[in-house]
């Protein structure tokens, strides 16, 4: 019980003498550095947004004026033009030392000062997002920078300051666009072209241009209106009902899951391996909530929007009937971990210090230590967080609202993150191919019941020291938490280390109390609850077929000699893969970025084009030259490109039509053209896996430390979901999930089709390659 003491600051107790205090000062000391820990971190949010207010300008560029008017009126200049000696006869009269008139006029010229310095910074911030609205460097081709790009750069970066903050740009991002409703038809007809027949497409024609004539000018009014109004007129919308309203299970349907690295090994340690990462994790929440961290940057002068980083930790969905709730506090100094059936609560500071790595190995270690069996229920608990959203928020009503249960819950619940301790063993082999899609597997979905799939994100170890993360979607996009895991990576090689016994560094502190379990009191009603969600979760996990595969024979470095982007050739070589795989087209979801808009996360491209289709259809006769095969494959990737630059400046087509169709439901309005649009399967949904946000390492001189990226279940029942990561200049690795229920799917037989395109292109270029 000596963390029960430790929690207590005094006790007392009632004698005939009168009362006797007992102080701790051991607890009084942790409640005096935790107080001093929570105002040092008040104080470090006021700085903050006192400079993010003012950026670019800066309490230096305040002096610089102030200064300045000071400087002029000594030299007997008005550079006020009058405006100092108005402001001096508008001043209140009173009598004192601070009424004297030097005083007087140095308060004018500062008043003075400081509103030529609001100005100035309204101006500048005004002109740079003015400037960060220009996208015409997107259309450019690589290696051809016209004068006015590089003038508008140059301005940039005049107007930008040399150390921003994490969200210093924020407000100087423009605001993601409402597209015209002619542009977005028109760009939706060429995409389904390719799908449909003559008559299908002709009818489509018809309700397009009924829908463009009658229903959208009204609907497109209220868009535009929202724009005005709000930061981004798709993001809320998006988060609400694609996310947040689902009631299906996240597991396998909505959330992903992130791979460690898989080439090289740091250490065998469980509980070693969690004390460097762990530290490394709360050492980037301290950056992040110091606003330390750099702003993504495209091209190093064009910021990416930072929002979605702000609910990474101490984040939680919380299960509603009808719609969940994401919710985030401000701070949390603890971490929620499962191991064999027991939950625990892992304290991450002692007083107002974080917890070295050495002393967090100890903490793990005592938890795999820890013999105690788990209680009536408790072991398949977090099931409910697997199974459907209705019975989860139904079961939490009934049975965690009160008592233990609602205190165990909370202290998951308000945890920074989870941590699963798995007693199996899962690491890449190269000689074995399977072990990379069983890692996978165990990631995705586990057992279905040692995962918290309402938090933010799930650290995942197993029990051979190897990492990885399910990460829950609405929150945020991958690449936020890929940045996240691209620092804690790099710090654990490169920053903390081991020692040669694969140990944390440094010696632990053994008076630390030890984690506390958490009590429980379920019912057997909830435990009936609890075995149904189960066997829910059961059913979808045990239906998902998950290949993954390292592809060695060549990466982007000679894909480029093709005179392509790597993305163009991958997905290009998708839809040739999947004709050969179903004999048909479909339609193809690759996911890309808003986030040069504020408050931007995604939109679609329509993979599959009239273009691909032409040279999928060439390249499956048989019959064309080489040269006309090329000429037809360069005619594609010219097309995919530029579909994806429309799409990351604000020019797509499925968020504008997701936005129409819910407007249209808001006023009552019927849209026969609407209802079709937004019910069509995406058989082939795609996305590439980020990487290299931060430089934490030279990757030539460090080839090895690849990540395999992540992936993510099939959003068709009969289609599949590909991830890939085109990892250097020499692999890319592929994760392709289908179902085994569908007699139409299988993710081993279309990944080895996507390995034979991906090879027959290269050999279109004649690109010299190895066997594969």
């Amino acid at each position: 019980m000596a963390e029960a003491h430790q929690a207590v600051a005094f006790q007392f107790t009632v004698t005939p003498e009168g009362v006797d205090f007992r102080l701790s000062r051991e607890a009084l000391k942790h409640v005096y550095l935790s107080g001093i820990n929570s105002w040092k971190k008040r104080l470090i949010r006021i700085k903050n947004g006192i400079l993010r207010g003012v950026y670019p300008g800066s309490p230096t560029s305040w002096l610089v004026v102030v200064m300045a008017t000071v400087g002029s009126s000594f030299c007997n200049v008005d550079v006020s033009l009058g405006l100092v000696g108005c402001i001096q006869r508008c001043l209140p009269q009173g009598c004192g030392p601070y009424q004297t008139p030097q005083t007087r006029a140095l308060l004018s010229m500062a008043i003075f000062s400081t509103g030529v310095w609001v100005t100035g910074i309204f101006f500048f911030r005004q002109t740079l997002k003015l400037l960060l609205s220009y996208h015409g460097w997107m259309f450019e081709m690589h290696g051809k920078t016209s004068n006015l790009t590089r003038i508008w750069a140059m301005c940039v970066r005049l107007l930008s300051s040399r150390h921003p903050m994490l969200y210093s740009f924020q407000t100087s991002l423009p605001k993601l666009p409402v597209p015209r409703v002619s542009a977005t038809i028109q760009r939706y007809l060429e995409s389904v072209r390719p799908l449909l027949d003559d008559e299908e497409y002709y009818r489509m024609e018809m309700l397009a241009k009924e829908f463009q004539n009658k229903t959208a000018p009204r609907l497109q009014k209220y868009l535009v209106l929202k724009s005005w109004w709000a930061s981004n007129y798709v993001s809320d919308w998006w988060e609400e009902y694609i996310y947040l309203r689902g009631r299906s299970p996240l597991m396998v349907n909505s959330n992903y899951y992130v791979m460690d690295l898989v080439l090289i090994k740091n250490t065998d340690v469980q509980a070693a391996r969690l004390g460097n990462t762990i530290h490394a994790m709360i050492m980037y929440r301290r950056k992040l909530d110091r606003e330390e961290i750099k702003p993504v940057m495209a091209l190093g002068i064009v910021p990416m929007c930072s929002y979605q980083m702000e609910r990474m930790f101490n984040t939680t969905r919380v299960p509603g009937k009808e719609t969940d709730v994401l919710q985030h506090l401000s701070d949390s100094r603890h971490v929620a971990v499962y191991h064999k059936g027991r939950f625990f609560k892992l304290w991450l500071y002692e007083g107002s210090r974080l917890l070295k790595p050495q002393d967090l190995e100890m903490q793990f270690q005592r938890i795999l230590d820890d013999p105690s069996p788990p209680q009536p229920g408790e072991e398949k608990l977090a099931a409910l967080t697997a199974g459907g959203r209705v019975e989860w928020a139904q079961a939490r009503q009934a049975f965690f609202s009160s008592g233990k249960n609602k205190a165990a819950l909370e202290a998951i619940e308000r945890a920074a993150f989870f941590v699963a301790l798995d007693e199996e063993s899962y690491r890449y082999d190269p000689e074995d191919e399977a072990s990379l899609s069983l890692y996978g597997k165990a990631l995705l979905h586990g057992n279905c019941y040692n995962r918290w799939f309402d938090k933010s994100f799930t650290l995942i170890s197993f029990k051979n020291g190897q990492l990885g993360l399910n990460a829950e979607h609405a929150w945020a996009d991958a690449p936020i938490i890929g940045h996240l895991w691209e620092f804690v990576l790099g710090t654990d090689s490169f920053h903390l280390g081991y020692t040669e016994t694969g140990h944390c560094l440094g010696k632990p502190n053994p008076a630390l109390p030890p984690p506390t379990r958490l009590q429980w009191d379920i019912p057997k009603q909830c435990q009936a609850v609890i075995e149904s969600s189960y066997q829910v979760a059961k059913a979808l996990a045990d239906d998902v077929e998950l290949y993954c595969f390292q592809f060695l024979p060549f990466g982007k470095g000679l894909i480029k000699k093709c005179r392509t982007s790597p993305d163009a050739f991958v997905q290009i070589a998708l839809q040739l893969a999947h004709f050969r795989d179903r004999g048909k087209f479909c339609l193809t979801y690759e996911a890309s970025m808003t986030r040069m808009f504020r408050e931007g996360r995604t939109e679609t491209v329509r993979s599959c084009t009239s273009e691909s289709t032409a040279f999928v259809q060439a390249m499956v006769e048989k019959s064309h030259a080489k040269a006309d095969l090329r000429d037809l494959f360069q005619k594609a990737a010219k097309k995919h490109q530029n579909m994806y630059r429309l799409a990351m400046t604000g020019a797509g087509i499925d968020r504008h039509l997701f936005c129409l169709y819910l407007v249209s439901k808001y006023l009552g309005v019927s849209s026969p053209f609407l209802a079709e649009v937004l019910s069509e399967p995406w058989r082939l949904s795609t996305s590439q896996i980020p990487q290299s946000q931060i430089r934490m390492f030279d990757p030539e001189q460090h080839p090895n430390h690849l990540g395999a990226g992540g992936g993510f279940g099939p959003v068709a029942d009969d289609g599949y979901g590909v991830s890939y990561m085109i990892a250097g200049e020499n692999t890319i690795f592929f994760h392709i999930s289908s179902k085994f229920s569908s007699s139409e799917t299988n993710a081993q037989r279309f990944g080895n089709h996507i390995r034979q395109a991906l090879l027959d292109l290269a050999d279109l270029f004649q690109v010299p390659k190895t066997d594969s």
